[in-house]
């Protein structure tokens, strides 16, 4: 069975685009926050990408699962899985296949801001795993965690290198929230994308065929259809930029002429300057010692530490700390 619990309006949802359109594009350097890249369309988008051949984060963080994931259900036991960004939650399959033949799991908990590819994966996985229970919450999981519901013990999967879109401090909150939920002895399992050379990284975020081009100006679609903007689209060119100091890669849209966007839902009018950036997303690069330091900090222990046979990826399986 499968249900849906609502943990934030379409109001709140609104109040939360307007909120950070105005910080944002206020900024003496214009940003916008990843999550809003998420509407229907964009989710679709993002499945499109994670298939392109120059995207290898999602084939290899799926094999890393699929060669651990028996691994992962001795060591947890877990009673819940509990999936944070969760999209269409087809890598976690892996997770659940191996928690139901350990005889562990009983219910699955996928948390995403996208209401529809939420509604749309909790049915296929109810319809796929009859005996599991499946409770999937609408929210953002930077608000909500406290929200989540299952039986102890449980594991927390943070997966797809979605971590690398906090910036640094912001990390450290993040992680710390959710240890603040786990009780100690509980698990989380984390993706991290590794530090590699500069060309195969900025191709991962600027394929050939555009797809993640049209993924990064998806969030002016969505401010048009949610601030009644009148942002165009073809206006803006998607950049890829790889930063060797802070080891992340960023995508901006680029303005390609002189313009002004009106936007009446946030009471903002936005001048862009030709060549004027928006940083829409940063995607931060890691290395073992960084990822197990930054754990700690945030009160877990790191017990496993796996990589594709490429040593692409990174996948840690960490404790929460008494």
């Amino acid at each position: 069975m499968s249900d849906l619990d609502v943990a934030h309006s379409a109001d709140d949802l609104i109040d939360a685009l307007r909120a950070d359109v105005r910080a944002g594009l206020t900024a003496e350097q214009k940003w916008l926050p990843a999550k809003w890249f998420y509407d229907a369309r964009g989710s679709e988008l993002f499945e499109r990408i994670t298939a392109l051949p120059e995207y290898y984060p999602t084939r290899s963080e799926r094999e890393v699962l699929g060669r651990e994931a028996v691994e992962i259900a001795e060591v947890t036991s877990a009673r819940t899985l509990v999936e944070l960004g969760s999209g269409s939650s087809e890598k976690t399959r892996l997770l659940l296949d191996a928690l139901i033949g350990h005889g562990s799991l009983e219910t699955f908990v996928p948390l995403d801001v996208s209401a529809s590819a939420l509604a749309e994966a909790t049915t296929a996985i109810a319809g796929d795993y009859p005996g599991l229970a499946v409770r999937g919450v609408v929210g953002d999981f930077t608000a909500h965690l406290d929200l989540l519901p299952g039986d102890r013990p449980r594991l927390v999967a943070f997966l797809g290198g979605t971590i690398g879109n906090f910036l640094p401090a912001d990390r450290l909150t993040f992680l710390r929230s959710v240890r603040g939920v786990l009780d100690a002895g509980e698990w989380l399992l984390l993706g991290t994308d590794l530090v590699k050379d500069e060309a195969t990284l900025v191709r991962a975020y600027d394929d050939a065929a555009g797809v993640t081009a049209e993924f990064d100006r998806n969030v002016l679609r969505v401010i048009n259809a949610g601030l009644g903007a009148n942002f165009d689209p073809g206006a803006f060119e998607h950049v890829a930029h790889w930063d060797p100091v802070h080891e992340w890669i960023e995508m901006r849209l680029r303005a390609r002429v002189r313009q002004v966007v009106r936007i009446p839902g946030a009471d903002l009018e936005v001048s862009f300057a030709e060549g004027e950036h928006i940083r829409t997303e940063i995607s931060a690069k890691f290395r073992q010692a960084k990822v197990g330091d930054e754990l700690t900090a945030a009160g877990f222990t790191a017990v496993r530490w796996w990589t594709d046979a490429r040593s692409r990826y990174g996948v840690t399986l960490a404790r929460a700390a008494d």
